[in-house]
């Protein structure tokens, strides 16, 4: 622009005054600065262009790969279900436990029927002696057994000596030495009452007769 300009000058020079040259060239000059100053000016605006652009689409890649955000406000935390707290296990009545095993216990209650020369202050709640009941030995069932099915049923037995038990456990209490183990693959329990034995043998594959309630039973009775 500035040779063009010069150029022009030289031809022009010889019909024109030297004032109006030197204006013209003058004129010239400060033409090309601004146009040099719109070139400066529009590259600084291209190239903030661009960068705005790079940064809005690397926010949008980041809005896209971000699930937890939310458009047009903030994310809000992710909302679980509350787990329902877990309620305390109930309570077993009074006089009722329950076995290892979830099965209720036999519930002991007071025993109001003779049983002859067999006797206890306690017996297992809904059961009741079969009658006629012998010197030495008292059965007790329930009114929905048959009445074959011996093994059952809770059989009570007096004897001199005592009966070998295997996998025994021996506790002693109020004066006395129980014994609980098994017989002929029966839950099994004795204890000496004055001069004799008084043998409890239990249904067969029971669970409802944990030791403490069997020791409580046995302690119950005496032997005449």
């Amino acid at each position: 622009m500035k040779r063009l300009l010069e150029g022009f000058a030289d031809r022009a020079a010889e019909a024109l005054p030297d004032a109006d040259i030197e204006a013209d060239v003058s004129r010239g000059r400060r033409a090309l600065r601004r146009i040099k100053r719109r070139r400066r000016v529009t590259g600084v605006l291209c190239v903030a262009a661009v960068s705005a652009l790079a940064l809005a689409i690397g926010n949008q890649v980041k809005w896209w790969g971000n699930t937890s955000e939310v458009a047009g406000g903030t994310s809000e935390p992710e909302k679980t279900a509350a787990t329902p707290a877990t309620a305390p296990a109930a309570k077993p009545s009074s006089g009722e436990t329950m076995s290892m095993f979830g099965a209720s216990v036999v519930e002991l209650v007071a025993n109001n029927q003779p049983w002859r020369t067999i006797d206890c202050t306690l017996t297992p709640k809904g059961w009741s002696a079969e009658t006629p009941i012998a010197a030495n030995r008292v059965v007790l069932s329930q009114p929905t057994m048959r009445t074959a099915d011996a093994a059952a049923k809770v059989v009570l037995q007096a004897a001199p000596d005592a009966r070998s038990l295997s996998a025994v456990r021996v506790t002693d209490g109020s004066g006395k030495t129980f014994h609980i183990g098994t017989l002929d693959g029966r839950l099994t329990g004795q204890v000496k009452l004055s001069d004799q034995w008084l043998l409890v043998e239990l249904p067969t594959g029971t669970v409802e007769w944990p030791d403490d309630v069997l020791r409580r039973f046995m302690d119950s009775c005496t032997v005449r």
